[in-house]
Formats: C-alpha cells, sequence, structure tokens
C-alpha cells in the first residue's frame, strides 16, 4: 500500500510509521516540519528494517505548496495514494480568559484546516476502498471529560470528528472509507503539555501500533465513525 502520514516527527505519529515500515510490504511517506527530526526516523526505521520504502519529508501542511507534495507524489507513488493518516496537530494550553483570537485560529489551522488541504491534495487520486484516519482526540469528543485550559485545542478536534462523519457520506459512491480515532492519553510531549506530570498506561509505541494497524485494516469495519480509544480519563 501506498501511505501518507502527517505528524510523523515524534509521539505517536512517529511510532505508527516504525509500525508501518516493519514489514516492508507498504511505501510510506512521513511528514512533519520538523528536519532533524525526521531524520532520526528515517535513521531508526531503516535500522530496522533497511529495505523499507520511507520517504520522510519536511513539510508543513498549512502553509507550504500542496502542489510540491502532489508532485513528489506523482514521481514515487505512481499517482496514488491507499491510506492517509491525518495525525499532525498541535496543543495550546491556556484558561479561557488569556486565550487570544490567534491561538483559536492557531488550533484551527493546525487541527482542523491543514488536514482539510491534505485530503483535497490526494482524494481525486485515492482508489476505491482506500482509507482517510484522523486521528482526533477525547477532548474533542462529545459527552467525555473535559479540562480546563483545552478549550481551543478541543473545539478543533470537534470539528475535524464532525469532518470525517461528513466526508464518509460524501466520498461513499468512490467507496473511500473515512474514519476517527479519538485519542485518549499516551506518554507523548503533547500529554506533558496537556497534563503536567500525568503519567499515562499507554505509552507512545502502544498507541502508534494500534494506529497503524486501524489504518490498514479498521475501514473493512469501520466507516464515518468516531471511536474513542481510552483507557483512562484523561
Amino acid at each position: 500500500m501506498n501511505i501518507i502520514i502527517t505528524g510523523a516527527s515524534s509521539g505517536v505519529g512517529f511510532e505508527a510509521v516504525i509500525e508501518l515500515t516493519l514489514s516492508g510490504q507498504h511505501n510510506v511517506i512521513a511528514l512533519a516540519r520538523s528536519q532533524d527530526k525526521l531524520e532520526r526516523l528515517l535513521e531508526i526505521a531503516k535500522g530496522i528494517n533497511p529495505d523499507c520504502t520511507l520517504y520522510a519529508l519536511a513539510f508543513d501542511i498549512v502553509h507550504d505548496d500542496h502542489n510540491d507534495l502532489r508532485q513528489f507524489i506523482a514521481s514515487h507513488f505512481d499517482n496514488r495514494v491507499d491510506v492517509l493518516i491525518n495525525n499532525a496537530g498541535v496543543l495550546i494550553n491556556k484558561p479561557f480568559a488569556e486565550l487570544e483570537e490567534m491561538d483559536f485560529v492557531e488550533m484551527l489551522q493546525s487541527n482542523f484546516l491543514g488536514h482539510v488541504r491534505m485530503i483535497k491534495s490526494v482524494v481525486d487520486i485515492m482508489p476505491a476502498n482506500s482509507h482517510i484516519l484522523n486521528i482526533g482526540s477525547m477532548g474533542g469528543y462529545q459527552g467525555s471529560s473535559k479540562f480546563p485550559g483545552l478549550s481551543a485545542y478541543s473545539a478543533s478536534k470537534a470539528a475535524l470528528h464532525t469532518l470525517t462523519e461528513c466526508l464518509a457520506q460524501e466520498l461513499a459512491e468512490q467507496q473511500i472509507k473515512v474514519n476517527c480515532l479519538a485519542l485518549g492519553s499516551a506518554q507523548t510531549e503533547m500529554l506533558e503539555k496537556a497534563f503536567p506530570g500525568y503519567e499515562s498506561p499507554v505509552m507512545a509505541f502502544e498507541m502508534g501500533k494500534y494506529i497503524a494497524d486501524f489504518a490498514l485494516t479498521g475501514h473493512k469495519f469501520f466507516n464515518g465513525k468516531i471511536l474513542p480509544v481510552a483507557l483512562t480519563t484523561p
């Protein structure tokens, strides 16, 4: 399969890439903003499986030119994408009273509009039975516990959740499946920023493996679903 994953330089995205390249059966484009971290990812992946096909590209899904990405996909992926994992995201932890309007803009750009741009970039080169997997959050899951300081982040994730449901209907005719994993805690830098000092019972590599497995097989069982993936609160 030809797979693209964003937010690949750290956390669960980093671990998902390692999992996806283990078998050597898939071609993976890993996107993130940090070239240094991507080079480390490439080094580790090649160290585990020297024969893996992994392209680690420094790319900002919000601000960079998606035409450049399209050209790369055309030349390296035969202009076909089977799986898109929209994992990139940022988090601002501030009381609502201290949040500026630009904080909300940043959250919506990074956690929502960037994914809209990714989907628009590849949806017309995704074949039948392909899978768009959005990585959401329990913070944006309706009816879940909410926490002070995370209103802008949680609202942006809620937008991604609703987009998932809408696109599953719109893309049904093309037989493209769209799902969202609303992640609870995994031991990552983002978790530490959201809940300083909290230790998650789920390690990043465990969640990364789950994401990779679901991206490859989940669309056989689900479409248009926002699935909570959480052991604890948070």
